[in-house]
């Protein structure tokens, strides 16, 4: 079985839980009934930053990055976590680019917690429902009017965009996204391998 591909987008000051949390639902999936860890994964999840180096996160992770933006491989899903690093980097236009570039590639363009003011400054977000970390709410909906902004949501899809709320909420995000690909009942497994309890609505 081809796998489907995972990007997730890294860089300094990241949250950890926002990026580890989808990174550890795509990793220990499995479509069996009475799965072993040793079982193929039907994803391939892979690190991207700007730069081939490491990644130093908020609480001070360093991480390696299987790719930069120049050798990134084709993916079908893309995730965009946040982290106060995005304040620092929200107006790297490098980064814009590197976004816009993929969201025409991409089947789902993903974003956890202030990943989505990634995607509102790269104009990703025009016209579209979005959310984020309860505490940054008031800064997407100002400082990006055109967006309409979801505040009682844990994670919002629209067309081929789905943002969430803040980290532990793109844990649920990415169930909602391995039931979209491969159904329910995977989904549900993945929860209870996780231990985490399955998301039964997206409430926040």
């Amino acid at each position: 079985m081809q796998k489907i591909t995972v990007g997730i987008f890294i860089y300094d000051d990241v949250e950890v839980l926002d990026f580890t949390g989808p990174y550890e639902v795509f990793s220990v999936t499995r479509t069996l009934e009475q799965p072993n860890f040793t079982d193929p994964c039907p994803f391939e999840i892979l690190l991207v930053s700007e730069h081939h180096r490491k990644v130093k996160t908020m609480s001070g992770m360093r991480v390696v990055p299987n790719h930069d933006f120049d050798d990134f491989p084709s993916v079908d899903i893309l995730i965009i976590p946040g982290g106060l690093g995005e304040r620092r980097e929200h107006n790297n236009a490098i980064i814009h680019h590197f976004l816009k570039s993929q969201a025409k590639k991409v089947k789902t363009l993903a974003s956890v917690c202030t990943g989505a003011l990634f995607l509102a400054n790269a104009a990703l977000l025009n016209g579209k429902k979005a959310t984020t970390h309860i505490l940054s709410l008031d800064r997407l909906e100002e400082g990006f009017p055109e967006i309409k902004v979801i505040r009682d949501k844990r994670y919002v899809e629209d067309g081929n965009i789905i943002t969430s709320a803040g980290i532990s909420a793109g844990i649920d995000m990415s169930l909602f996204i391995v039931a979209k690909y491969l159904g329910e009942d995977v989904a549900r497994l993945t929860a209870r391998e996780m231990e985490y309890p399955y998301p039964e609505n997206d409430d926040r």
